[in-house]
């Protein structure tokens, strides 16, 4: 968390594995790390950030989920699906709770050029490799994400959704 624009403080939650695999090779261990880090790691930091809020009359949250909280990844991406639906209800809620002080956006990016799609194995890992060689640029997240915090104070965007043009999904 730090200040950012106008002096605003702002809690960018952007943390979460992503263990593409069948239902039926179940892999307890990396759907516990996966809900710890991707549930538990949001609702941590908005509790943490939260009451730093109020000296400073407003905040800002942002989130970034995936475009699989929006339409269920299957097969092998239910339980990251379902984490990320999750996120997506927190943002929403964290929204109706505070919107009058504390600004939340849901930032929910397709394929983004990173290490994410690295953490699958089993049978999905070649289709998720594949699948990731479409993908945008970080920096295009980062500049959704400025274009939601530089909004005036009378304007909440809620949710951004961005992806590869190319990506079906």
């Amino acid at each position: 968390m730090r200040d950012g624009i106008d002096g605003k403080v702002v809690r960018v939650d952007n943390a979460g594995p992503m263990p593409i695999r069948p239902m039926a090779e179940a892999n307890a261990d990396a759907w516990d790390r996966m809900i710890g880090v991707d549930l538990k790691g949001v609702l941590y930091g908005i509790a943490a950030a939260l009451p730093r809020f109020p000296a400073r009359g407003s905040g800002r949250v942002v989130n970034l989920g995936s475009v699989a909280g929006l339409k269920v990844f299957a097969p092998g991406g239910t339980v990251s699906s379902g984490a990320r639906f999750a996120v997506g209800a927190i943002a929403e809620g964290l929204r109706q709770e505070v919107g009058d002080k504390v600004r939340a956006t849901s930032v929910e990016p397709g394929a983004v050029d990173s290490d994410l799609g690295h953490g699958t194995s089993g049978t999905a890992e070649a289709t998720v490799l594949d699948f990731y060689r479409q993908a945008i640029p970080a920096s295009s997240v980062a500049r959704a994400i400025a274009f939601a915090l530089e909004q005036p104070d009378d304007v909440d965007v809620n949710a951004i959704v961005l992806r590869p043009t190319r990506q079906q999904f």
